[in-house]
């Protein structure tokens, strides 16, 4: 009886699994429970509406593989099928695909039209919510924005924003900026098992979570392939990418100049091919050389370290500088504060002074 009235129901949808192996790509997934059938979904990406979707009937098959071309962008989606009709759709992913990342330090930015934002833009970076009563370990934490500021822009997490919060700030006329850390292995995030432990080098002194990556490596710049389209697929206007100085730290790695400039420059490209805008972060040192490909920056204590002068770069070429201040006399003391705004607004910088660990707990804003 139990068998027979399941039978009488639609399927559950099923779960997909999308890997690349630069153009070909192959999806799987787990046969699901009284399914007879299932049918492949696709559309070309950007997404132009219903119309454009078109369906493969896959049978009784729990995967499929494709040869593609080289830029190759698609959306897919599974659903099952039985006599009783079918599921709602799988979990839906998307491919760009390319040959093997390239990883050139003399290579020319990328054209095309994406988000820019302006000088002097209004902002709010938050990574980590608000705890009143001690710290939260961000393995642990869902992100809890606070959404109120009347600022133009939000800063928040790739990994722990939802859709439906990057939704909710751009339907309220903000643009969102994703976050992730580009040269660093973080322990807790829901890819690290994607890369080889050959890549993974010394730990950062301040995050003992985090380990500095070989940027040198295909695997990783393939797993950061994945992330940009991650952003794409959750609706971010743009990317932080984080950490993309390794080489003038204590990474463990033999890395010169010119591997952060290959690695930085295939980041920004990347992520403009995927119509996504980038910011450059700190990495001072390599301004000159990348200013034509990222289209801000954002930027931590440089007025502490007396380095704002490096990031006039940025305000000569009409791209704004979002900069943090974490210094405790600059909420202490209002008069130490008026004279760091009064810098900031004259450079066009677009200052904040935040908590460190970016969790809302304090915030004052020189514009």
């Amino acid at each position: 009886m139990e068998s027979s009235l399941a039978l009488a129901e639609p399927p559950k949808p099923p779960l997909i699994v999308l890997s690349q192996d630069h153009t070909k790509i192959s999806i799987t997934w787990s046969p699901v429970l009284n399914a007879s059938s299932y049918q492949l979904f696709y559309a070309p990406f950007p997404f132009t509406g219903p119309e454009s979707i078109r369906n493969v009937d896959m049978g009784n098959a729990t995967s499929g593989s494709i040869e593609l071309w080289d830029g190759a962008a698609f959306i897919v989606a599974v659903k099952a099928l039985n006599d009783a009709g079918s599921s709602d759709y799988s979990n839906i992913e998307l491919f760009i695909l390319s040959k093997a990342p390239l990883l050139d330090p003399e290579a020319s930015p990328v054209t095309g039209n994406w988000y820019k934002p302006p000088v002097a833009i209004t902002w709010q970076w938050q990574l980590k919510r608000a705890i009143e009563n001690g710290g939260i370990n961000e393995i642990d934490e869902i992100n809890e924005i606070n959404t109120s500021y009347p600022v133009q822009l939000y800063d928040i997490d790739l990994f722990n924003s939802s859709p439906s919060l990057i939704n909710t700030l751009k339907a309220s006329g903000k643009k969102v900026i994703c976050y992730f850390s580009a040269g660093t292995y973080e322990n807790y995030r829901e890819d690290k098992d994607k890369f080889k432990p050959e890549e993974l080098g010394n730990t950062l002194i301040d995050w003992p979570e985090e380990r500095w990556l070989d940027i040198r490596s295909q695997n990783v710049a393939e797993i950061m392939i994945s992330r940009l389209n991650l952003a794409l697929l959750k609706g971010c206007d743009g990317v932080e990418p984080d950490n993309v100085n390794v080489y003038t730290n204590n990474s463990g790695f033999d890395l010169s100049a010119r591997d952060q400039l290959a690695f930085n420059k295939f980041i920004a490209n990347e992520a403009h091919k995927r119509g996504l805008s980038v910011a450059l972060k700190n990495n001072m040192e390599q301004i000159p050389e990348l200013i034509d490909f990222f289209d801000f920056s954002i930027n931590e204590r440089c007025h502490e370290l007396n380095e704002c002068d490096s990031l006039t770069h940025f305000i000569i070429n009409g791209k704004p500088v979002l900069n943090a201040e974490y210094l405790q006399s600059y909420i202490d003391n209002p008069a130490a504060r008026q004279a760091l705004c009064d810098t900031s607004k004259g450079a066009q910088f677009s200052t904040l002074i935040l908590s460190r660990d970016l969790d809302d707990s304090q915030r004052f804003s020189c514009f």
